[in-house]
């Protein structure tokens, strides 16, 4: 799964971890992208770097490696992670892309970080992301979170039958506080979604938007338009 943050993300590792034929991890390329940017300020940022590989392509051996101990391995990523590396792993796996009205998404992470740019949100690296993929002739999954939200059963089944792999319904629910797949980084970032026990609005998909950030959502509205047309309905 390729995402922005705030999109349900977590959730929806959540989702995918609690079937018994699924094995999940927490965007592993984390620490590659904290090291390699030394101008990006997130909380517990040396934490994040001590506790992962920063070299992207020892990453890729381990995700694969791991791959190996259940029938089915979801991997959560943020799409600006995976900007400058080498992608042709992407064609071994199959790709589904998260997004979520800008508005909504531009909300929820000014909640933790101040001042958001495109390039923290996500929604451009994703865009970017799915053309490299079309042009090379593949066709991957869109969700839109906020689809998945007003019917999470029906978009999950979608979601599985694109897959080609069966729906069930523990992926509706799940125990609520930390997961051990979890990455460290959770404690800054999953408060919301520790409290939860399934799919579930919060507040910021109601609030009205700080004026300061217009100009962001101009920015972002135009890919997440384009991505929105693809996406399962």
């Amino acid at each position: 799964m390729i995402s922005g943050p705030r999109n349900l993300s977590t959730a929806i590792m959540y989702s995918f971890n609690n079937r018994k034929d699924t094995l999940g991890i927490d965007e592993p390329f984390y620490a590659h992208y904290l090291a390699t940017h030394p101008e990006i300020n997130h909380p517990g940022r040396e934490e994040i770097i001590k506790s992962q590989s920063t070299n992207a392509e020892n990453v890729v051996c381990e995700l694969f490696d791991k791959a190996k101990k259940k029938p089915f391995f979801f991997i959560k990523n943020m799409a600006h992670h995976l900007q400058g590396l080498n992608l042709d792993w992407l064609d071994q796996v199959q790709n589904i892309f998260l997004i979520r009205q800008p508005q909504k998404l531009i909300n929820s992470f000014a909640k933790v970080i101040d001042n958001p740019t495109i390039k923290d949100i996500g929604l451009k690296d994703e865009y970017e992301l799915y053309q490299h993929l079309t042009q090379k002739g593949e066709n991957p999954i869109v969700v839109d979170s906020g689809d998945l939200l007003n019917d999470p059963e029906k978009i999950l089944t979608k979601m599985c039958t694109a897959l080609q792999i069966p729906f069930m319904h523990e992926m509706l629910s799940w125990k609520s506080g930390p997961r051990k797949i979890d990455g460290i980084w959770a404690p800054y970032w999953y408060s919301n979604v520790h409290k939860s026990t399934g799919f579930s609005r919060q507040k910021t998909s109601v609030e009205k938007m700080h004026k300061k950030y217009e100009p962001l959502l101009n920015e972002a509205l135009p890919y997440y338009e384009v991505l929105y047309k693809e996406a399962i309905k």
